[in-house]
């Protein structure tokens, strides 16, 4: 029997498929409009736009975190619904570019269901990967029991537009409310921002989203969370704090930098918001540590450092910040939890997930 080369798998797997709405008759909603709520962008109730940061922020910011903010790792589309059919119809700003990435996690938007605390994933937007526009389902039903939805933002990848697509009887109405108004805001690295998750919904701040009922604000800035004095100050004037995690020891330039940025950050935040609990991460050990022994040397003396800076600030007075030691971060998954020995893969962002919840938990238990 003759062997055919390179078919496509899709043609033997219909699981492989791109998804498609199989000629539904599709009303398609703005979620920017009542009753949907978008989250996640801080700034999104002034500016109306899907971006993390002000489109002029009042202290100048470097071009590449200007551009990264395009990015919306953290946004969430929020939204109850007892419709059949579920559909997205999204145009992004450029195309997947990442070698170590996959698109669905870069570019694409997956589905929770549930009440908080119970969320269950539904299904990822399956498209193909050379386009910047798609059209794709979510999920076909036959029952109209209402269902909590939570729509997951692209992680590296900027959204010009995005319009959630119902049956046309599907009715709509608010998602269940917050415990609270407060916000979870985190700033930091690519690691922070989702690189390297398989999809939205498994980047570690979000993990962490479906189990603690606050909105989640993820400053994640992809080689660029170097400890600005100006982001900090951006960061500062983001209204109902519930606690702010910085966790960018990742992209310091150099131990000394470091050694200024952190504390110059925690002060400058601090003069804004005096009780509000700051949680200080370190760095996991990288893989190429076991090639490099410079790179450990540098890790331990960073480490060092931030302990004896947090404990000084304790000793101080300040008894609302706390350092979490991160050697640790991705558990008994230390060797198989990255991509590439850096960014996590989704078994690493659940053993982080895993351990800042329960930090987290605590902090606001306080």
């Amino acid at each position: 029997m003759k062997m055919e080369k390179n078919t496509a798998v899709t043609k033997h797997d219909p699981n492989m498929r791109h998804g498609e709405l199989n000629g539904h008759r599709i009303l398609w909603h703005d979620p920017k409009d009542t009753p949907f709520q978008v989250n996640g962008f801080a700034w999104f109730e002034k500016e109306n736009s899907y971006r993390r940061l002000p489109s002029q922020p009042a202290w100048e910011i470097r071009q590449a975190v200007d551009e990264l903010s395009n990015h919306t790792s953290g946004g969430q589309i929020r939204f109850k619904t007892n419709a059949k059919v579920l559909a997205v119809k999204v145009k992004l700003t450029a195309k997947a570019d990442m070698s170590h990435m996959p698109a669905s996690g870069q570019c694409g938007f997956d589905c929770y269901i549930g009440n908080p605390g119970k969320k269950h994933f539904i299904n990822i937007t399956r498209y193909d990967h050379t386009q910047q526009e798609y059209e794709l389902t979510f999920f076909e039903r036959t029952e109209t029991t209402p269902l909590p939805i939570t729509l997951n933002f692209p992680l590296y990848q900027g959204v010009e537009e995005v319009l959630v697509g119902v049956n046309q009887d599907a009715q709509i109405s608010p998602p269940p409310p917050y415990d609270s108004q407060k916000k979870i805001i985190l700033y930091g690295t690519s690691i922070l921002q989702g690189g390297c998750a398989s999809r939205p919904g498994m980047s570690y701040s979000n993990i962490m989203s479906r189990k603690i009922n606050l909105e989640f604000i993820n400053l994640g800035f992809s080689g660029n969370g170097q400890g600005d004095s100006n982001l900090a100050k951006l960061i500062s004037t983001i209204e109902d704090p519930a606690c702010l995690v910085l966790d960018y020891e990742p992209n310091c330039i150099s131990t000394e930098k470091y050694k200024e940025t952190l504390p110059a950050f925690i002060r400058i935040y601090r003069k804004k918001h005096p009780f509000i609990p700051i949680v200080v991460v370190s760095k996991f050990p990288y893989a190429g540590e076991a090639v490099n022994p410079q790179l450990k040397v540098d890790r331990l003396e960073r480490l060092v450092f931030q302990k004896n800076l947090i404990q000084q600030l304790q000793s101080d007075g300040d008894r609302k910040i706390i350092f979490v030691d991160g050697t640790d971060m991705l558990g008994n998954h230390t060797n198989e939890g990255t991509v590439d020995g850096v960014h996590p893969n989704d078994l690493g962002f659940m053993a982080m997930a895993e351990k800042m919840l329960e930090v987290l938990q605590g902090v606001l238990g306080e």
